[in-house]
């Protein structure tokens, strides 16, 4: 059987540009078709209201929809209308996801809440392109590093299963450090520790986005808290980094590639194939 996954993404977090990659790495996998429908950067109701009917053309098994905080007007509009829909359905978010989450039990929806996929800085006077895409890149280090993507990969793996089985079973997951770096399966202490930290500290870098970009008044205020967020963001990426290179010295790197029949192969040994 084949199962068909529709994927929605509106705005921008870090998870975003990697969630169909995350299902498919080499486009080879024969259990799973995927369509990706995107509203762009904007995630207004009207975009909102235009791109979710037409994931129906696709007729998915589930559908998955992504975007920056779920209580959003936005994103509210289109968990309204997922809820409407006899599609099984999951919302991807941020940290103020965790807040619906009751809505979203009301609503019939899944959920995986990233704790630590932070906003960007979005300040006109300090901010450009090079900088969204330096920010984006160390945030989606630190996911990848630090286990949370391997995580929200194997969530997915779970429901294709059950989809294929006949039987969904949408997940209700809030990713904290403690649970990302199980599943990045650290075998030494001290790059556990590092992963924790630069897990947390990317959670921290959403803070102080927030207070510089909504909180606080005047441009000689709000630059020296975002600039700061965005270092904070380095600097957890970095620590991602040492956690990995620590691993990768023990020869301990887990990996979990998908293997021509779909299922999910596993190696550790670096000269080894994954079984």
């Amino acid at each position: 059987m084949v199962v068909k996954i529709g994927i929605i993404k509106s705005g921008n977090i870090g998870t975003s540009p990697v969630l169909d990659l995350l299902l498919d790495e080499r486009a080879d996998r024969p259990n799973i078709d995927v369509r990706v429908f995107g509203s762009g950067a904007k995630m207004n109701p009207e975009q909102v209201e235009d791109v979710v009917p037409k994931v129906d053309q696709f007729d998915p098994d589930f559908c998955i929809f992504i975007s920056p905080n779920p209580g959003a007007p936005g994103p509210a509009k289109a968990r309204e209308m997922l809820s409407e829909k006899d599609i099984p359905s999951i919302i991807i978010g941020d940290a103020p996801g965790k807040g619906k989450k009751d809505e979203m039990d009301e609503q019939g929806l899944g959920y995986i809440i990233v704790m630590s996929d932070p906003m960007i800085g979005a300040k006109r006077e300090w901010l450009d392109p090079t900088e969204m895409a330096i920010f984006n890149a160390d945030i989606l280090k630190v996911l990848a590093e630090t286990g949370a993507l391997r995580l929200v990969q194997n969530t997915i793996d779970g429901v294709i299963d059950g989809a294929a089985a006949g039987n969904i079973e949408l997940p209700k997951l809030i990713i904290t450090a403690e649970k990302a770096v199980e599943a990045a399966g650290f075998e030494n202490p001290y790059a556990k520790a590092k992963a924790i930290a630069a897990y947390e500290m990317a959670g921290a870098v959403a803070n102080l986005d927030m207070k510089g970009c909504f909180m606080t008044k005047g441009f000689e205020n709000f630059i020296p808290l975002v600039a700061a967020a965005h270092e904070m963001a380095a600097s957890a990426a970095a620590l991602a980094d040492e956690a990995r290179e620590i691993e990768k010295g023990n020869d301990s790197v887990l990996r979990t590639p998908h293997m021509k029949e779909g299922n999910t192969g596993c190696k550790t040994d670096l000269i080894s194939k994954p079984e």
